[in-house]
């Protein structure tokens, strides 16, 4: 029951600050619908009810296309057993879990950084990195080369030194020189990009052929992760049950041994971590070298794994979304996995939202920014719930 209570208040305010989001989020879809907005003056009531539909169907599209449409499961229910309504049917809910998986990953990468003090905003390029060594690999040991799993074990392993080689440098760099983390990590990023760019478009040897556009070989003609679906056409691999993994040794190695603990009081007070004899320079490189080495390995499995190839947008915007995960979930590992989980769901059902109600998908990016802004503010978060105009008059007159 202590477990239980300990994951319930660590996860309070993030839900309640995403619940929070969501109504913000719905009230904004309200107030910029010009039809609503039309009707105001002359019917108050019915552009009321108007907004609130619109909301409603806004998020009910968001919904479905995060789960999947209960119709579908009810004709795949009803199909006995054709995997290709099946297929249709867990489409979504299955993309939603792909979605995530680079979140937990990289986000898994920043939290190590941030609960050593070190504001590591390199996932992008670590994870770039990752993707890279892990194309090599591919490259290199697929094919039948030699057997699956050790090419599988070798794009893995290929995936963690690109990212931890990546990583190193800014945590070098912090260590010895004092150079600030976030200038050398957003400079990295973009030679990451850079570097995967010239590989795809320059080395024959990674290029797919006739070489004319960016992006590499097919990868699954060389190596392939096994899926955990016993349904073809569905992209979930392997890569979730590691990301799982990966969150549970993180967990332990963080609040479980000693090593962990020291990086933690380095984050908390580096002074006072050296005065106990911990060495700072030792942590922070550390601290980074397990960052990115976790960031690799999830660009590597996706790369190879989930989209096939290598391309310059592989990494898309995963390094500031893990981020935002990040301090969503408390830098925990629990905390990390359901908050990319989350963010996975929202990714994945704007698409349909999108589609079926014209409105952006840059609506996700807002809800994800207020999701971080209530989680900066719990205070004001739980003022909402309690009396929302109160409580931000309150704040407004403070």
């Amino acid at each position: 029951m202590s477990f239980l209570r300990r994951i319930g208040s660590a996860i309070r305010i993030p839900a309640l600050s995403i619940l929070v989001a969501l109504l913000v989020g719905a009230i904004f879809i309200v107030v910029t619908d010009i039809e609503v907005l039309g009707l105001l003056l002359s019917d108050p009531i019915g552009a009321l009810s108007l907004g609130i539909g619109r909301a409603a169907s806004a998020y009910s599209a968001l919904a479905r296309g995060a789960f999947g449409d209960p119709a579908s499961f009810s004709r795949a229910f009803e199909s006995n057993g054709d995997t290709n309504i099946w297929a249709r049917a867990l489409r979504p809910i299955v993309e939603s879990v792909v979605s995530a998986v680079p979140l937990i990953f990289v986000g898994l990468g920043v939290s190590v950084a941030f609960r050593t003090g070190i504001f590591n905003i390199g996932g992008a390029g670590q994870f770039s990195m990752g993707a890279i060594g892990g194309t090599i690999a591919a490259l290199v040991f697929g094919a039948g080369a030699t057997p699956a799993p050790f090419a599988i074990l070798m794009v893995m392993l290929f995936g963690v030194i690109g990212g931890a080689a990546w990583a190193f440098i800014p945590g070098f760099l912090k260590a010895r020189l004092g150079a600030s983390e976030v200038i050398t990590t957003i400079m990295l990023n973009f030679i990451a990009t850079n570097i995967l760019f010239f590989l795809v478009i320059n080395v024959e040897f990674i290029q797919m052929p006739p070489y004319i556009q960016p992006v590499s070989k097919e990868l699954s003609q060389f190596v392939e992760l096994p899926g955990i679906l016993p349904i073809e056409g569905l992209r979930l691999n392997i890569s979730i049950i590691i990301a799982l993994i990966t969150a549970a040794l993180v967990s332990v190695f963080l609040f479980r041994s000693t090593r962990g603990f020291e990086l933690r009081a380095a984050g908390l007070n580096i002074a006072a971590a050296k005065y106990a004899g911990m060495g700072a320079a030792t942590s922070i490189i550390t601290a980074m070298l397990i960052s990115g080495a976790i960031s690799g390995l999830g660009g590597a499995l996706v790369a190879v794994g989930t989209v096939k190839q290598l391309s310059p947008g592989i990494a898309g915007s995963v390094g500031f979304t893990a981020i935002a995960i990040a301090l969503v979930g408390g830098t925990r590992p629990v905390g990390v996995v359901a908050t990319a989980l989350v963010f996975g769901l929202l990714q994945n059902g704007s698409r349909l939202m999108q589609i079926e109600t014209s409105i952006p998908i840059e609506m996700l990016l807002f809800i994800q920014a207020l999701v971080i802004a209530f989680i900066a503010a719990p205070d004001l978060t739980l003022g909402i719930l309690k009396n929302p105009f109160q409580s931000v008059l309150r704040r407004a007159k403070k």
